[in-house]
Formats: C-alpha cells, structure tokens, sequence
C-alpha cells in the first residue's frame, strides 16, 4: 500500500469516526425527544384512565340503581303472586324481564369499562418502567460521554513536552530554582557580613591595645617571664 493510500484511508477512516460521532448525538437528541413525547403520551393516557374511572364509577351506580329496582320489583311480583293477583303479577314480570335486559347491558358495559381500567394501568405502570429505564440509560451514556471527553481534554492538555501543563510545570520549576538562588544569595551576604563585623571588631581591639593581634614567639616568652615572677 503506497503512502498516499495510507493516508486516505486514514482520512476516511477519520471521517467516518466524526459521522458516527455525530449520528450518536443526533440519536441521543432523538431519544431525548422520544422520552419527552412518552411523557406527554403518558399524560394523555392517564388523562384517559381518569375519564374512564369517572365512566366506571357512574356505570357502578347505574347499575346499583337497577339492581335496587329489580329487587323491588322481586319482592312486589312475590307479594303479588302470594295474594293471587295474576294481572298484576303478569304485568310486573314484563316490568322484570325489561330491567333485567336493562341489568345486563349495564353490566357488559361495567365490565368493559372495569377490563379498560386494568388495561390501561397495565399500559400506563409499563409504560413509566420504560421511560424511566430509558432515562436511566440515556443519563448514563451522557454522563458516561461527558467524563471520557473530559478525560480526553485533559490528557491532550496535560501530556506531552509541549503541552500548557508542562510548561506550566517547567515555569514553576525555574520560579523555585530562581527562589532558591535568592535565598542562598541573602545567606550568603549575611555570612560575609557577619564575618566583615567580627574582623573590623578584632582590629578595633587590637588598635586599642586590648588584644594582639597575633600571637609570636616574643608575646609568648613575655606571657611566661610574667607568670614566673608572680
């Protein structure tokens, strides 16, 4: 493979790195997108299950309402037929047999509205479970994307000779280096200032005749002659 190949195969390869880099952002906008308008469904459909609730609840009374008259329509049919009005009895028992078909399309109706319920909490509890799960997912793989390009960031920032933290760290290092200097310099001056005073403190003395300067062989045969005659 010749050189030029090489590197436009490089640059491909590149290029298709920086399409799918920006294909998975674009899907993590999307999903985002996807989530917001799962929790605007989820509104509307709890929006839905509250109506249908109302529905059940006001079928439930309809349907207590005709039962209670079916019951009264039970105990007068048997009061009838105990005092032997036929007429009436017969009368009654058509009544019966309307409330009765009234009674049951009530109750297919209740039931439905009672299976709609059910189902729509099932939907509705499946439903946030996979929202959230897909939050928890995409939150992950944002955070998870975040960390890596701060990690990035920093590697290219921090590693290498010619990097801002290397020369970050060589100006520190010279700034210590000329600190130093200072400060052995300043000990220096002190330490020949120090000794320039203790030297200009010995002439002095030895000036006024307190101390010799030197000691010689003269000084010392004096020193003994002296402790001699005492």
């Amino acid at each position: 493979m010749g050189f030029l190949t090489k590197v436009w195969a490089t640059l491909r390869g590149v290029g298709h790195e920086a399409e799918e880099v920006f294909i998975d952002a674009q899907g993590i906008r999307i999903l985002e997108q996807e989530i917001r308008d799962a929790k605007e469904a989820q509104g509307d459909a709890k929006e839905s299950l509250t109506d249908v609730m109302a529905e059940q609840l006001k079928m439930e009374r309809q349907v207590e309402v005709t039962r209670k008259q079916l019951a009264e329509y039970d105990q007068a049919i048997r009061e009838l037929l105990e005092r032997g009005d036929e007429s009436l009895a017969a009368e009654t028992a058509e009544k019966i047999a309307e409330v009765e078909m009234e009674l049951e399309t009530e109750e297919a109706v209740l039931k439905t509205y009672i299976e709609q319920v059910a189902d729509l909490k099932v939907t509705i509890l499946e439903s946030d479970k996979q929202v959230k799960a897909l939050e928890r997912e995409v939150s992950i793989v944002k955070s998870t994307e975040a960390a890596q390009k701060a990690a990035e960031l920093t590697a290219e920032r921090f590693s290498g000779s010619n990097s801002s933290l290397q020369s970050a760290s060589d100006s520190l290092k010279r700034i210590k280096e000329r600190q130093q200097k200072r400060k052995d310099k300043m000990k220096a001056a002190r330490e020949i200032a120090k000794e320039t005073n203790s030297v200009e403190l010995k002439d002095k003395l030895v000036s006024a005749g307190v101390i010799h300067s030197k000691a010689n062989g003269k000084s010392v045969l004096e020193r003994y002659k002296a402790e001699k005659a005492e």
